[in-house]
């Protein structure tokens, strides 16, 4: 087959709106000061190391992982203190489970429904199993329009609703008040997206059992285990028992499942790294704040979103660039985030390096 009939084929079998997207890049980050993913700065120590490839010595892999990953699902009930009655549900990262509610509620008549901006998946797999998906913006303060959202719902009846807190990229906590009135109007499904609950001090965990269409979701990628691709679905049973139904088999597998449970078993290293992390966030947005022009947004996240002046943001991102410094660049996503990036909060030098340069930039040294 030629090339050009290969082409005609993917234009005839693959569907348009999956032509239209743009797969989810990953830019090559060797040699940069990383702070552009929201990861944990800092790896374990060398005896924490050890301990854990002595844990890891026994690990079969000619065999299959346990599917119901029995042993590591007390212990992550445990760490993240899920509620006695809660079923659940663990995915490969975030982004599975996401994938995962989506399909068991998909069908062409119905929405899914995420302020906006927010995490960039919820589009884009509503896209990939064939939903309609509906935006609703957030304030300028980057505060939960609840007017808005509720007209938004009684308009279109979504079948499941994503609220992240705190919200990426904005890294504000909404209003638990309007919050609660959402998961009340919804006629579907409320997913809390708690992927940086480590952070936020604050969460839906314990209104779980007040009501029955809500679920809560987390991650441990946050915490410093981004390399295991591990996350969590928290809710009643009804919903984990169907949701678990479009799981593929085996998808933890033997490594991430031993190792995780390592890892919370050792969470009180993970627990002081948040704190150190908690504790950065403050300084480097008071740092950011005494900068000219900058103005850096409230954040309960492991990351800080500013605003640059006018029309300036794309000159930075590139001059930080060209400084081995990688950041994200928000400013095309315009609306609310126009002239917008965001920086992870890193270990403490990685963050005087990165002011540094950001004033160097700023004002053309």
């Amino acid at each position: 087959m030629s090339k050009e009939n290969v082409e005609q084929q993917v234009a005839r079998l693959i569907r348009p709106e999956i032509r239209e997207l743009t797969a989810y890049s990953v830019p090559d980050a060797t040699g940069f000061v990383k702070l552009d993913a929201m990861e944990n700065p800092w790896p374990w120590p060398g005896e924490l190391r050890q301990a854990w490839f002595d844990a890891l010595r026994d690990v079969t892999l000619n065999r299959y992982p346990d599917p119901g990953a029995r042993k590591l699902i007390p212990v992550l009930r445990e760490a993240m203190g899920v509620p006695e009655g809660a079923a659940l549900l663990l995915g490969n990262g975030s982004d599975e489970l996401i994938q995962m509610i989506m399909m068991v509620v998909s069908g062409s008549s119905r929405c899914v429904m995420a302020p906006e901006p927010g995490f960039v998946m919820y589009r884009m797999i509503a896209t990939f199993v064939g939903m309609r998906y509906v935006g609703v913006p957030l304030r300028e303060d980057f505060s939960l329009d609840g007017p808005a959202m509720l007209e938004s719902i009684e308009q279109h009846r979504p079948a499941v609703i994503f609220l992240a807190y705190p919200n990426n990229p904005t890294g504000n906590l909404f209003d638990e008040r309007v919050m609660r009135q959402i998961i009340e109007a919804a006629p579907g499904v409320v997913v809390v997206d708690e992927a940086y609950h480590a952070f936020a001090e604050a969460s839906f965990m314990d209104a779980l059992g007040e009501y029955p269409n809500l679920l809560v979701m987390r991650t441990l990628s946050k915490q410093g285990l981004a390399g295991l691709r591990l996350g969590m679905l928290a809710g009643a049973e009804s919903w984990i028992r169907e949701v678990d139904k479009v799981r593929l088999p085996y998808n933890i597998n033997t490594l991430t499942q031993a190792s995780a449970e390592f890892a919370l078993r050792n969470r009180e290293r993970l627990e002081t790294q948040a704190a150190q992390i908690r504790t950065q966030r403050k300084w480097l947005a008071e740092e950011l704040a005494a900068m000219e022009g900058i103005q850096p947004f409230p954040s309960r996240a492991n990351f800080i979103l500013f605003r640059t002046p006018n029309g300036k943001a794309g000159v930075i991102f590139q001059r930080l660039l060209d400084r081995r410094i990688l950041i994200k660049n928000l400013d095309s996503t315009g609306g609310v985030l126009r002239d917008c990036l965001r920086v992870t909060v890193g270990a403490p030098e990685e963050n005087r390096v990165f002011l540094r340069a950001l004033e160097a930039v700023r004002t053309g040294s």
